[in-house]
């Protein structure tokens, strides 16, 4: 049925010379003065507050003195720009505001046409409209004809724009002023780019908002991942189910399995050795000579208050623990370290060593900043100096699995486990020249974690630094069992973790959000949960191929039982 809003009328005869229309009732008609009065009062008044304000803040900077600490006069400025911005926030929207809200006159002329049948308008019971129909690009409907959403808006148009390269696709968010409208015509105007319908990938039912502008630039859709669960894990006297999302078949029930056999033995122990995210600058001077002066300089420990407080202004939770240099000729490299609360901390201890390098330019005037990363950091990639000097949490864990356990629940012996750790993930991983990967499949389980948490998957790279270790305890009858993990980078908050789904799954291991009593301590018990995690699953994949059951584990687990022709078949007649 095709229902459409009336078109206004043709006015009578008797209606050529209409009555001269009521003086409609203005939002800004309560306010005690005219509005243009008010504004200029508070723009004058914000425009005051905001220069006192940062001349203020200027001068705090030049003599070190911390921000936090305000005269009488600085809080009645403070107090004052934030009134006066509410204000001009609230007020010069009110003309905004009031033609969107449709007149009594509008209201009684609205009438509706169904199938070429005209009907009267509803009456006041009456008056709720229907929620719009939905938009036919968020249907997996190739042929649908595409209706405008708003009166003033063809998405027809702006498709067709965003194909011819008049519109950029980046910019559809802020034109529309509605993400997942948004998702929808980027996504149509890439189907008709490539010809690709992308029938498989969802675009219904995920909160576009939410990843607006920290999280993906222009989307089109989202890819489900199944997220299985591991546990109980005893770890440090509390029991932990692990989410784990990935597409490895076996990857959960071999971790699930270890996870038995190390709460059966009385659970396993972790502890955080180190916390500190890192960021290193590189610059430049004219001589070695200078580049070492640098370096001296900010090795000094004389210096390392006033460094320290420079470096803190940038945040409230960041606070910097040490600075180490390295030189390749005139250029010198800085590893800043510094604790950064809850969260992962790359942003906040990237502000905090802007704020340095900017202090140091006026007694290092002849100072070239590269970059304000020069990989000594090191992230997202192998490096040595985060196997050993750390990055983010470090963390070990460990745990005794008795005779019986290692039997019955791993079918395998402890001489047998304690041999293979030191040909294969000792031995071997020596011989094929690892780089902290002396275990067996640490990076399976970070990943899957870091994907159901939101954390930043790339940094599964040094975050799965892992050296497991095995021996034979107690006259050689039970297996010790330890994983030692030096730069495990999580945060509870910020980026991927604020996702509705990451942080079910963060909730479900009681760390969501910053811990307000001690910050920080969320993010350092999410790092030995995974820790544990990596324990579970070692300590399993070693015991299956100690026994010789992971190729049969493998096929049984990891392989589909369908009929891979007959379920083509379905699909191909489903599709026609």
């Amino acid at each position: 049925m095709d229902v459409r809003r009336r078109l206004p009328s043709k006015p009578a005869a008797s209606d050529r010379n209409p009555a001269p229309s009521p003086v409609r009732v203005q939002a800004s008609d309560a306010l005690p003065l005219p509005i243009r009065h008010t504004n200029k009062i508070f723009s004058a008044l914000f425009m005051a507050a905001l220069y006192f304000l940062m001349c203020r803040w200027r001068e705090k900077v030049r003599t070190s003195t911390p921000l936090h600490l305000l005269t009488l006069s600085e809080i009645f400025a403070f107090v004052s720009l934030v009134a006066s911005l509410i204000y001009l926030i609230s007020f010069f929207g009110i003309t905004y505001v009031q033609s969107s809200i449709p007149s009594n006159e509008d209201e009684i002329d609205e009438g509706v046409v169904v199938d070429d049948r005209r009907f009267p308008p509803t009456s006041s019971a009456q008056s709720a409209n229907p929620p719009p129909p939905p938009c036919p690009l968020l249907v997996d409907n190739a042929n649908a004809k595409i209706p405008s959403f708003y009166p003033d808006d063809n998405d027809e148009e702006i498709v067709s724009s965003v194909v011819s390269g008049k519109t950029p696709s980046y910019i559809l968010e802020s034109k529309l002023g509605d993400c997942q409208r948004a998702a929808g015509v980027r996504r149509e105007a890439l189907r008709r780019i490539t010809g690709s319908a992308m029938q498989g990938l969802p675009l219904q039912g995920f909160d576009y908002q939410s990843i607006l502008g920290q999280c993906c630039e222009m989307p089109i859709g989202y890819v489900s991942l199944p997220v299985g669960i591991a546990g109980p894990l005893s770890l440090d006297g509390r029991t932990y189910y692990l989410p784990m999302a990935t597409t490895e078949g076996c990857l959960v029930a071999s971790t699930n399995r270890g996870c038995k056999a190390i709460s059966v033995s009385g659970g396993a122990e972790s502890v955080v050795l180190r916390d500190g995210m890192t960021r290193a600058p590189v610059v430049r001077f004219g001589s070695a000579k200078r580049a070492a002066q640098l370096k001296f300089f900010l090795e000094d420990p004389s210096n390392s208050d006033t460094l320290t407080v420079v470096f803190n202004r940038s945040s409230r939770f960041a606070r910097l623990q040490g600075i180490q240099c390295a030189l390749a000729g005139k250029n010198v490299y800085m590893r800043f370290s510094c604790s950064t609360g809850d969260a992962m901390g790359m942003n906040m201890v990237s502000k905090g060593v802007q704020n340095v390098l900017d202090y140091l330019q006026d007694d290092f005037p002849d100072m070239e900043v590269i970059s304000i990363s020069g990989n000594f950091c090191s992230d997202k990639k192998p490096a040595a100096v985060n196997w050993i000097e750390g990055r983010g949490k470090s963390v070990v864990c460990e745990a005794i699995i008795k005779e019986e356990v290692v039997m019955k629940v791993l079918k395998t012996s402890v001489p047998a486990l304690v041999e293979l750790n030191t040909l294969k993930n000792l031995a071997g991983s020596a011989v094929a020249g690892a780089l902290g990967g002396f275990n067996a499949h640490a990076s399976n389980i970070v990943s899957a974690i870091f994907i159901a948490t939101g954390q930043d998957p790339a940094q599964n790279v040094e975050s799965s630094h892992c050296i497991t270790m095995m021996e034979a305890v107690n006259e050689g009858k039970d297996l010790h069992i330890s994983v030692t993990m030096p730069s495990i980078e999580v945060g509870t908050v910020g980026g991927g973790t604020q996702l509705a789904a990451q942080a079910a799954c963060l909730d479900l291991l009681g760390v969501k959000g910053a811990n307000l009593e001690s910050p920080g301590a969320n993010s350092r018990l999410l790092a030995t949960i995974i820790a544990g995690a990596v324990l579970a699953g070692e300590l399993s994949l070693m015991s299956a191929l100690a026994a010789g059951q992971l190729v049969k584990s493998h096929m049984k687990y990891n392989r589909s039982s369908r009929d891979i022709s007959q379920v083509a078949a379905a699909a191909a007649t489903k599709n026609h």
